[in-house]
């Protein structure tokens, strides 16, 4: 049996560019996307406001379009997708994505928007763990992303309710509709179900995940950016998020989704059975760790504690709306203008990679 390969590349501002074409190949992206079909790219919008490793950066971005074109990709598109706390249109703005795909030709559809695609039934080949009794009325996924290949675009950086997010969680916006939270408290479980999903649908799958500046802390978006300088790619969606787990100073294996993932036969989780391929970053442990902020008290008290026998009630209800409403409140009015606003500030300001993002254009 051929091993998972995963290759890393140390990066710079000067040389980014570059440096993802070589990671490209390194990972053997023309071999494991379907050229004779569309490559829907898969951005990360963690945030709409351009929070240092919460979002896919606009160099990770150019830099894929780049590597994609020169290996003979060419139909790309772009597919935005909306969550209850992060707008796709105030994200693709903030975080500099429109000029990039302007300058680039690459067209941007959005899940929910009728007009770009439909939200059809689909029965999974593969046994479901979770997904059928979360959703017993039918698993519904976008049309448009059948026969197509996928390029995931994620970060290196923790998550309140896996511990660390990468390739893997990226498809869980794309390939499930606003009803997504309904998912929350077998969230592990959701993401295993949607890799087995993807392998059925997509025609290639592959990631490229930014470590530039790495996320410590309650991510997805309330973090604590580390200026790293290394990014990584892999056609193998576990081996990749192994990888950049054993980065932040995490076990791997004591992951649920990686665990789980690794034991259904859906990728490697154990680090020991990846080959790495390019630097070497043998030696990286950085000790990251999650903690709480007043979202993920909130969360665990719903999802995992003494609420969640009535969970239905709070998120399958107008009570909902409750739930979106404090999140708004907590990290666009009161988080991002009072905090995390001047740490993105300074990053912009002081960092070779926050003067670099400040060169690229707004819309």
């Amino acid at each position: 049996m051929n091993r998972s390969v995963v290759a890393a590349v140390r990066t710079s501002p000067e040389t980014v560019q570059q440096d993802i074409a070589r990671l490209c190949e390194l990972a053997g992206m023309s071999t494991a996307l379907d050229q004779s079909s569309t490559t829907i790219l898969k951005d990360n919008i963690s945030w709409h406001y351009p929070f240092p490793g919460a979002n896919t950066t606009p160099w990770q971005l150019e830099g894929t379009i780049h590597a994609l074109r020169a290996s003979g990709f060419r139909d790309l598109v772009c597919v935005q997708n909306k969550t209850v706390v992060t707008n796709a249109f105030k994200g693709e703005d903030l975080n500099k994505y429109l000029p990039i795909f302007k300058k680039e030709d690459v067209p941007v559809l959005y899940n929910f928007r009728e007009s770009d695609m439909q939200w059809i039934e689909y029965k999974p080949k593969a046994k479901m763990i979770t997904l059928n009794d979360v959703f017993p009325d039918g698993i519904y996924i976008p049309d448009y992303f059948f026969g197509k290949n996928i390029v995931h675009l994620p970060t290196i950086k923790c998550h309140i309710y896996t511990t660390t997010t990468g390739a893997m969680k990226n498809a869980f916006g794309g390939l499930l509709a606003t009803h997504r939270h309904y998912t929350h408290s077998t969230i592990h479980e959701t993401l295993v179900d949607l890799l087995a999903i993807q392998k059925e649908i997509h025609s290639g799958l592959f990631a490229i995940m930014d470590g530039t500046t790495a996320g410590d802390g309650p991510g997805p978006r309330t973090m604590r950016p580390h200026i790293k300088n290394i990014m990584l790619a892999s056609s193998d969606q576990v081996a990749i998020d192994a990888v950049a787990a054993r980065l932040m100073g995490f076990d791997p294996m004591s992951l649920k989704y990686i665990r789980l993932a690794h034991e259904a036969g859906l990728g490697t989780g154990c680090p020991e059975e990846i080959t790495l391929v390019g630097d070497d970053i043998s030696q990286e442990k950085w000790d990251f760790s999650v903690g709480d902020n007043m979202a993920s008290r909130v969360g665990d008290i719903c999802w995992f504690g003494p609420l969640r026998g009535i969970q239905h009630l709070l998120f399958h209800t107008p009570l909902v709306h409750l739930f979106v409403f404090g999140s708004e409140c907590y990290h666009d009015w009161y988080r991002w203008p009072i905090k995390d606003k001047l740490i993105f500030d300074k990053w912009r300001k002081t960092t070779s990679w926050g003067k670099l993002f400040a060169s690229y254009p707004l819309s």
